[in-house]
């Protein structure tokens, strides 16, 4: 009798599985008592998103970022399908953005580049700091981006009844200083990796919890198992817990997520905002999510970022070095799908690809996504593959489904038509480095051709630095004092750039203080051009981008710029270029415009990723 009631039991259990899928919605009904079912390793809709149980718990963090004297307190509200029989794995959204964010003042970026040894501030004697404008309603974006909804204290997530109907519970954390928790935010400082994490801790009976009367809540309805994924900061911090190692936390999917703050912030010792919050650093974006109930006790604390952050030298130092959750890659144990767009210059490529190669190194299961567009949800582009990816992600390392997924092709990537391929790994599969070099006429257009070790002799190209123009419009122009244009001929076959682009530059500087840009470049066969990607740095970091070493003017250097990793299909009769100019706009500090620096083309190379290599290269475009 007992068999025959369990078969009866998967009868229904995969008739309501079966019927959903038919609809296209969620299930409507499920048996009084239910538990997962599957197929093809694909946890199904069996149970009722519309009858689950919402509960507020705070958990308590084992740290004091306010400095009251007590511990952290971590505002959680967990969702969970009702009659569900046994226990339940957790899909975790921790995010500063749940209660809004405040209008708060960039950071002035027209201002001049810090000579050591310091004898001026550059922030003295400057106009102020630009308006509001840029940081209102990011929360409402990135919420937006996420796919989250706010009403009457209830969080709910495009994802939720998805994950709820296939027996995942789903768990939303405010992080600290934000919302109903306690603490302070600090833009990826330790405590908030630590306010983070202390969720999981509770589901494993490592931490308490209690509900809003002050009564001790414990999590008897969880397996332990928890699996963290969010867009944009809601990404960043599952790979922040991630690095701690923390046990329970078995896969995480970042989506546009940041692996080093200073790489979002900074760029090989430029001071760089992430695009379209130019102006912004950490204390202005703490400042922004900073929406707990007491106004006044976090202000010391968010003084003390825009003291150590470094907005003058930009270097590298202990500040960003605790920001930098690629320090304890190895003690990821968490199995990582990673997104990104390719054309998100918010939380550039870097951020993915940085990360992606440290886990692979690390021998963490892994497998990224990246597509053409820029900082979103990969469910708004591509839905049913995107959710029966993440759902036989999720059934493979929280509910223990031998699916395959680990064995499949471990890169997705969106091509420029928008179609999709699977590959065995990123960078794709047979890229080499192929060189290039400069001929002369960059203040026209110069040309851009396979190259070995011969350059074209003694021959400079200077330039002069204009912040006030953007770098499409100095890409655009047939001619232009502020920047070097170098074009190859027009491409005979398709040529596929996959990793980081470099270009080492002989540089003699007229200042002692400069940015130094460079852009790789499409020129389509009607004369439009595209900006692929681009890179920034500052040459007084050339030795190290924790060290300034002062420029002396008319001395050539050696700086190399590397800019943003792509992947990116160079079409038949298009041309190849790579832009060279001092300040970007839209990224950079913006000096007055002046003199800039001289190249010397026959000492400057472009290394590029290209598939196939230098033959490829060689074939393409030479």
């Amino acid at each position: 009798m007992a068999s025959s009631r369990r078969q009866s039991q998967r009868v229904v259990l995969f008739a309501a599985a079966a019927a959903l899928l038919l609809s296209g919605g969620t299930a409507v009904a499920a048996p009084p008592s239910a538990e997962p079912s599957f197929s093809g390793g694909e946890a199904q809709p069996v149970f009722n998103a519309a009858e689950a149980v919402r509960e507020d718990v705070w958990v308590r963090a084992p740290i004091d970022s306010d400095r009251d004297g007590k511990d952290d307190e971590v505002h959680v509200q967990v969702v969970r399908p009702a009659g569900a029989k046994g226990k339940l794995p957790v899909v975790y959204q921790a995010s500063p953005y749940f209660s809004g964010g405040n209008d708060v003042a960039n950071h002035n970026v027209d201002v001049e580049l810090y000579v050591p040894p310091g004898a001026r501030d550059p922030r003295s004697a400057l106009p102020p700091g630009l308006p509001p404008g840029p940081m209102r309603g990011r929360a409402t974006e990135e919420l937006a981006t996420a796919g989250i909804t706010l009403r009457e204290g209830r969080i709910t997530w495009q994802y939720e009844d998805y994950f709820l109907s296939r027996g995942f519970a789903v768990m939303y954390g405010e992080s600290l200083g934000t919302g109903k928790s306690t603490g302070c935010p600090t833009s990826g400082g330790r405590n908030e990796t630590v306010g983070s994490k202390a969720p999981i801790d509770w589901l494993n009976g490592r931490a308490q919890a209690r509900d809003a009367q002050g009564k001790p809540v414990a999590a008897r309805w969880a397996t332990g198992k928890v699996g963290m994924m969010g867009v944009s900061y809601n990404g960043t911090l599952p790979i922040a817990v991630a690095s701690t190692g923390v046990q329970g936390l078995e896969a995480i999917v970042p989506i546009g997520a940041i692996s080093n703050w200073y790489d979002y912030y900074r760029a090989n010792g430029a001071v760089v905002a992430p695009g379209t919050y130019q102006g912004e650093d950490t204390d202005v974006l703490a400042k922004y999510v900073y929406t707990r109930a007491d106004r006044n006790i976090c202000k010391p604390i968010i003084d003390e970022l825009e003291r150590k952050q470094d907005r003058v030298t930009g270097d590298y130092g202990p500040f960003w070095d605790e920001r930098n959750y690629l320090n304890e890659v190895g003690k990821v144990r968490a199995a990582v799908l990673s997104v990104h767009g390719l054309n998100d210059f918010n939380v550039k490529t870097l951020q993915a690809t940085q990360w992606y190669q440290a886990v692979t190194k690390a021998n963490v299961p892994h497998k990224i996504w990246l597509h053409q567009s820029g900082h979103t949800d990969p469910i708004g582009l591509r839905k049913q593959e995107w959710l029966r990816t993440v759902n036989r992600w999720f059934s493979r390392y929280l509910l223990g489904q031998n699916n395959g997924i680990d064995l499949e092709p471990r890169s997705t990537v969106q091509r420029e038509d928008k179609s999709w391929v699977d590959e065995a790994d990123w960078p794709a599969p047979g890229t080499m480095t192929a060189t290039t070099i400069f001929q002369p006429g960059g203040r026209q257009t110069g040309g851009l051709v396979p190259g070995g070790p011969m350059g074209v002799g003694a021959v400079s190209e200077s330039l002069d630095d204009d912040a006030t123009k953007l770098a499409s419009q100095l890409v655009a122009a047939q001619s232009s004092p502020n920047r070097l244009a170098y074009l190859s001929k027009a491409a005979k076959t398709p040529l596929r750039v996959s990793g980081t682009v470099e270009v080492n530059l002989g540089v003699a500087f007229k200042r002692q203080a400069a940015n130094v840009t460079a852009l790789l470049v499409d020129r389509a066969p009607d004369g439009s051009s595209r900006i692929v990607t681009r890179g920034w740095t500052d040459p007084q970091n050339r030795d190290a981008i924790d060290k300034t070493t002062p420029i002396k003017p008319g001395e050539e250097y050696r700086i190399n710029v590397k800019m943003q990793p792509h992947d990116y299909v160079l079409a038949k009769g298009h041309r190849l270029g790579i832009v060279i100019l001092s300040s970007d706009n839209e990224y950079t500090l913006r000096p007055k415009p002046g003199p800039g620096f001289t190249v010397n083309l026959g000492t400057t190379r472009v290394a590029l990723p290209i598939v196939g290599g230098q033959p490829a290269l060689n074939a393409a475009i030479g």
